[in-house]
């Protein structure tokens, strides 16, 4: 899961700063989450999926695919 939220961001020329502003945390905070030191909270994941537009599914690795079903 870290790696592909890693990979979100930077596949969409986002920098940590960039993300942590949207989940109003610490870079510091962001950057565990991303190294798999901090968990993820699930509002956290919503905001992430809905801003990458992809499923949270594509996010935990329940799928491979990005796109979500309309």
């Amino acid at each position: 899961m870290y790696k592909r939220i890693r990979e979100l961001r930077e596949d969409n020329d986002y920098n940590q700063k960039d993300i942590c502003q949207l989940l109003r945390m610490t870079q510091s905070n962001y950057s565990k989450i991303e190294n798999g030191v901090q968990q993820l909270k699930a509002d956290e994941l919503k905001k992430l999926a809905i801003f990458y537009r992809v499923s949270a599914d594509y996010i935990l690795e329940i799928t491979n695919k990005k796109d979500i079903k309309k």
